[in-house]
C-alpha cells in the first residue's frame, strides 16, 4: 500500500489545513435503520490499482454474502480531503477508509469520525484482538474513532550478492554495524564520485524519515504532552549518527549520486538495480521486486537498533490503513457491521493481505497468514508487526505537522556544518511544533 508511506511535506501540511478548515460543519449523526434492515451503504476508499480494487471488492462480496440485507456501494479513489469535505457538507459516506494515520488526531478530536468505543463494547470487540501498534494509531485523547484494516511495516532490505562480495554473511543488527557495512559496501568511480552506496541516510531519499528510524533509538516524540526532541537524548543521538554518515559520504557527492537514481516506485528503483546495497523500506517492496527484479538475490531483516538497545532488535515502525464511520452516516448500525467485519474477520484480512501484500493487524490473522509466513522475504514483516517494541507515531490534532516540521529542519541540518549546540537547535524545533499546535486549535 504505497499511498500511506511517503512523508510528503507539502501534501501533509495541506492535508492538516484542509482538515482544520472542513471538519467543523456537518449534521449530527443518526443511527438510521437497524443493521438487520434491507439497505445500501456507501463506502469510500482510496484504492485505484486493479489488483487492490479487486481485492477490496472481493472482501466486500464476502461481507454481502454474510449480510445479504446490506448492499455496499464501493467508491474507489477517495482521499481524506474528499471525505472531509463530504462530512463538512453534510453528505458523507457511511464508511470511510484512509491511508493516512497521521490524520487520526483530527478525525477523533473534531468528531469528523465517530467514536467506536461504545460500539466495540456492545459487540464484544476488544482491543486485545489487534496488535499493539495498530491500537496506538487508531485512537486519540481517549477516543477510538477508527479500527485498523491492514498495516505497513518497515524493515531493512539488503542485497545478498553485494554483502557476500564484501565478506558479509548476514545483515547488520546494530547501528554501528550498519555504519561500518555501509562504508565498506560503498564503491567509487575513478573520479571519486559514488558508484554504489552501501546505505543512503539522506532525509530526502525515499523512505528515509525520522518516524521510520525512531524505533531503533527508542526515541519518543512527546513527553508529558509536549514535543520532546530536545529533552529525549535519543533524538540527538539519531541526528548525530545520520549527520556523521552524511559527512563521510560528502553531502554534495551524495546529492549528485541520489539525483542520478531511478524513481522509488518504478523498475529503476536503485535497490532493485543493485545501486544501493541496503535500504529501509516497507513490506510492499517484496511485491515490486517479485514483479520488477525477480532475479535479485536479496534478504529482509528488522532495521538495526542503537547499540545500547540491542535487546530490542526485531522491532520497527508501523502505520496503516484505517476504517471509520463519518459523522452524519445515514446507516450507522450497518456501517458498524461493515467496519467490524472488515477489521476482525480473519479470512477476509488474510485474503486482503495476500493479494495486496500488506500485513494484517489482528493477532489471529497474523497467525493465519500462512502464505505470507511461507515467503521468507515477507515473514520478516509479520514478525516485526508482532514485536512488543514495534511502535508508531503519536496522533496529533494537526495531523503530521510536527513530523513535517522536524523533517524540514533535518533536511537543512544535514547540508551544513555540524551544529555546536544540537540540543538548542532541537529545542527551537520543539517550540515551533508547540506554536503550530496552538494555531491549529
Amino acid at each position: 500500500m504505497t499511498r500511506s508511506l511517503r512523508l510528503a511535506l507539502v501534501g501533509t501540511a495541506l492535508g492538516a489545513l484542509a482538515l482544520s478548515a472542513c471538519t467543523a460543519g456537518g449534521g449530527s449523526s443518526s443511527n438510521g435503520p437497524s443493521a438487520g434492515a434491507k439497505q445500501t451503504i456507501t463506502v469510500w476508499h482510496g484504492f485505484t490499482g486493479d489488483n487492490e480494487v479487486n481485492a477490496f471488492n472481493a472482501a466486500v462480496a464476502r461481507f454481502h454474502a454474510k449480510y445479504p440485507n446490506i448492499t455496499v456501494n464501493s467508491v474507489k479513489g477517495q482521499d481524506d480531503d474528499k471525505i472531509t469535505k463530504a462530512i463538512s457538507g453534510g453528505d458523507p459516506p457511511d464508511v470511510a477508509l484512509s491511508f493516512t494515520t497521521d490524520n487520526v488526531g483530527k478525525f477523533c478530536s473534531t468528531g469528523a469520525w465517530q467514536d467506536l468505543t461504545g460500539l466495540m463494547k456492545q459487540s464484544g470487540v476488544s482491543t486485545s484482538e489487534f496488535n499493539r501498534a495498530s491500537m496506538q494509531y487508531t485512537e486519540f485523547d481517549g477516543k477510538r474513532c477508527a479500527l485498523p484494516l491492514l498495516q505497513d511495516v518497515y524493515g531493512l532490505y539488503y542485497n545478498k550478492t553485494m554483502l557476500a562480495k564484501a565478506g558479509y554473511t548476514s545483515p547488520p543488527k546494530t547501528i554501528s554495524e550498519l555504519t561500518a557495512m555501509a562504508k565498506k559496501l560503498t564503491t567509487f568511480n575513478s573520479d571519486g564520485s559514488i558508484k554504489t552506496a552501501g546505505f543512503i541516510p539522506d532525509w530526502n531519499f525515499y523512505e528515509v524519515a525520522p518516524s521510520h528510524f525512531a524505533p531503533s533509538w527508542g526515541a519518543q516524540w512527546q513527553q508529558n504532552g509536549k514535543s520532546s526532541l530536545a529533552t529525549d537524548p535519543a533524538w540527538a543521538q539519531m541526528v548525530s549518527w545520520q549527520k556523521s554518515l552524511i559527512d563521510w559520504y560528502g553531502y554534495a557527492k551524495l546529492q549528485k549520486f541520489r539525483q542520478s537514481l531511478g524513481q522509488e516506485f518504478s523498475a529503476d528503483n536503485p535497490f532493485e538495480k543493485a545501486k544501493v546495497a541496503m535500504a529501509i523500506d516497507g513490506e510492499w517492496r517484496t511485491a515490486f521486486i517479485r514483479d520488477e527484479a525477480p532475479k535479485l538475490d536479496y534478504g529482509t531483516a528488522p532495521f538495526p537498533v542503537a547499540d545500547n538497545r540491542a535487546s530490542t532488535y526485531g522491532a520497527g515502525y508501523v502505520p496503516g490503513t484505517i476504517l471509520g464511520i463519518p459523522r452524519g452516516s445515514a446507516h450507522k448500525a450497518a456501517a458498524w457491521q461493515f467496519v467490524k467485519f472488515m477489521t476482525t474477520d480473519t479470512q477476509t484480512l488474510v485474503g486482503l493481505a495476500n493479494q495486496i501484500r500488506n500485513v494484517p493487524t489482528t493477532t489471529a490473522s497474523l497467525q493465519a497468514a500462512t502464505e505470507l509466513k511461507n515467503d521468507p522475504h515477507f515473514s520478516t514483516f509479520l514478525n516485526i508487526a508482532s514485536n512488543k517494541y514495534t511502535s508508531t507515531t503519536p496522533a496529533s490534532p494537526n495531523g503530521g505537522a510536527y513530523q513535517v516540521t522536524f523533517q524540514e529542519f533535518l533536511q537543512k541540518y544535514q547540508s551544513g556544518p555540524t551544529s555546536p549546540d544540537l540540543k538548542s537547535d532541537l529545542a527551537k524545533v520543539d517550540q515551533q511544533i508547540t506554536n503550530d499546535l496552538k494555531l491549529s486549535k
